[in-house]
């Protein structure tokens, strides 16, 4: 790519926010100027559009944000979904049967209403979203499956992730995409295609930026298409072993500001 790139994009949980999930000072404040220069800035997260508060209330201004790993392109200005690509409810129900037939003790979840809302079985164990009025549980495993969904989630108790993404990424094969950014065996499954590459693809493409322009940051294996697809892929030090494989560079943590301590090189004051 060129010395200076067109477009930002960067995963949140584990590289742009700290370990306590806050922007600190120094990034919101690299954020604010290059903003005010005209250099666009977007999120790309594996985050439901629900979740996005916890870090536009650290923010001067929201920032576009492109959620459910690739699934939602979110304009928070005008609170409007730009793009959705959902699981149609026939791939929901087929995903599910795969599971069921291959992993014993599986529990489900939807990311519905373009990740507004979330519905789960009953025995699905809730670990963050338990407050929310937005999360309900379903009485059946039809109604569960019975509208679109951005995202499927998928437990099966504690497991290996890496393991646990394998066995299902190989029962849906040729039907959705499976893969995680957890490390207590949560694994997240998006419709054929649908990656953090394709949706920053289609973002960048409305702006008239090619991928050669775009620096990426991320950290988890969620995050290796749109590294490996952005002409400057950047992982934090911090980041999964398949991330530092695929990336061009590699950061300080984001402990330690990672993304920020990157960018400052890159667009020097003065």
């Amino acid at each position: 790519m060129g010395d200076t790139p067109r477009l930002i994009a960067t995963d949140i949980d584990g590289t742009l926010l700290t370990d306590k999930a806050t922007v600190s000072p120094r990034t919101a404040d690299l954020l604010v100027r290059l903003r005010a220069q005209g250099m666009p800035v977007v999120l790309v997260t594996g985050r439901p559009i629900r979740w996005l508060s916890l870090v536009y209330d650290q923010l001067t201004e929201p920032l576009p944000a492109i959620c459910a790993n690739g699934a939602v392109v979110y304009d928070p200005e005008s609170d409007e979904v730009l793009r959705a690509d959902p699981l149609a409810p026939e791939h929901l129900s087929e995903v599910a049967r795969r599971l069921r037939a291959e992993v014993p003790g599986v529990s489900l979840a939807v990311e519905i209403a373009d990740g507004r809302q979330m519905r789960h079985e009953t025995h699905y164990p809730l670990r963050w979203d338990a407050d929310f009025d937005a999360i309900r549980a379903v009485e059946s495993p039809e109604e569960l499956l019975s509208v679109p969904a951005v995202k499927l989630l998928v437990r099966a108790g504690d497991r290996d992730p890496d393991v646990f993404v394998e066995l299902v990424a190989g029962a849906i094969q040729g039907i959705a995409e499976a893969t995680h950014s957890s490390h207590t065996g949560l694994i997240e499954i998006s419709a054929a295609g649908v990656t953090k590459a394709a949706g920053l693809a289609w973002f960048c493409e409305r702006l008239g930026i090619g991928a050669a322009d775009v620096v990426a940051f991320g950290d988890m294996p969620n995050d290796v298409p749109m590294l490996t697809w952005a002409g400057r892929g950047v992982a934090v030090a911090n980041a999964h072993p398949a991330v530092l494989a695929v990336a061009d560079e590699v950061t300080s943590a984001n402990s330690e500001d990672g993304v920020a301590a990157y960018l400052e090189r890159v667009f020097p004051t003065g």
